[in-house]
């Protein structure tokens, strides 16, 4: 089959999951951005996105799709360096068109998926994981998303303050994974469309745009919650 036998075919399913993945994450950003709003409605929303049938389907659809991608990065890395051998090493110039995450993809691929794992421990197995099970995995109500990204960036949980390095830390570790999912998407986005058909002269800039501009809405999103709670961890510490 022609998706699994040629580069081309290859190149066309990581495409499609690549962008199916940015979909989610732009659905996971503006879902965000309602509990800077509302923590009110971010409970509803995740309430709605807890151990039901429908949110399980979808966990499970998802991390197929992050598993696809991931295995056909390694596929099509591997076999680009198989095919150019020892001449990758002698080019010396910059070739045109070819931006430093280009060059980088799989490196940026390996650390966002990397950090996915610490996010899934922080929020998913506290919320749907505990849910499901019925295993207590923190001090939170699963479906009380609001306090547990409060507790986790701010350090403001049902027993007060807490005044551990552990907040601050998750904050800058979070905000360095947003400039790398922001290099990845910033590629992958334009390159994605370009694959999949929107390849001639007058599109080819237009892709560019509108990927650097996905990509940097997508992460100014995540990036606002993450900063409006360190404004609480400062504002609770100087309590």
């Amino acid at each position: 089959m022609w998706l699994f036998n040629s580069s081309i075919g290859r190149k066309f399913v990581m495409s499609l999951t690549g962008l199916a993945l940015v979909l989610f994450l732009t659905f996971h950003a503006s879902m965000n951005i309602v509990l800077i709003i509302s923590e009110a409605g971010y409970n509803w929303i995740c309430e709605m996105l807890g151990a039901n049938w429908y949110a399980l389907v979808g966990t499970a659809g998802l991390a197929g799709l992050v598993l696809i991608h991931f295995i056909y990065a390694f596929w099509l890395t591997f076999q680009n360096r198989a095919a150019r051998g020892n001449d990758r090493y002698e080019a010396t110039a910059k070739v045109w068109g070819v931006d430093w995450a280009s060059k980088n993809m799989l490196v940026l691929g390996i650390t966002v998926v990397l950090f996915l794992c610490l996010h899934l421990f922080n929020f998913w197995f506290k919320m749907q994981f505990a849910e499901l099970t019925g295993i207590m995995t923190s001090a939170f109500n699963p479906q009380d998303g609001a306090g547990i990204v409060k507790w986790t960036f701010s350090g403001v949980g049902p027993d007060g303050f807490d005044n551990s390095w552990i907040h601050p830390c998750y904050s800058v570790l979070y905000l360095v994974w947003f400039v790398a999912l922001w290099f990845h998407l910033t590629h992958g986005i334009w390159s994605a469309l370009q694959t999949i058909g929107w390849s001639n002269l007058i599109w080819f800039n237009r892709i560019k745009k509108i990927g650097f501009c996905w990509a940097t809405l997508i992460v100014l999103m995540f990036a606002a919650v993450v900063f409006y709670y360190i404004g609480v961890y400062f504002g609770a510490l100087i309590q």
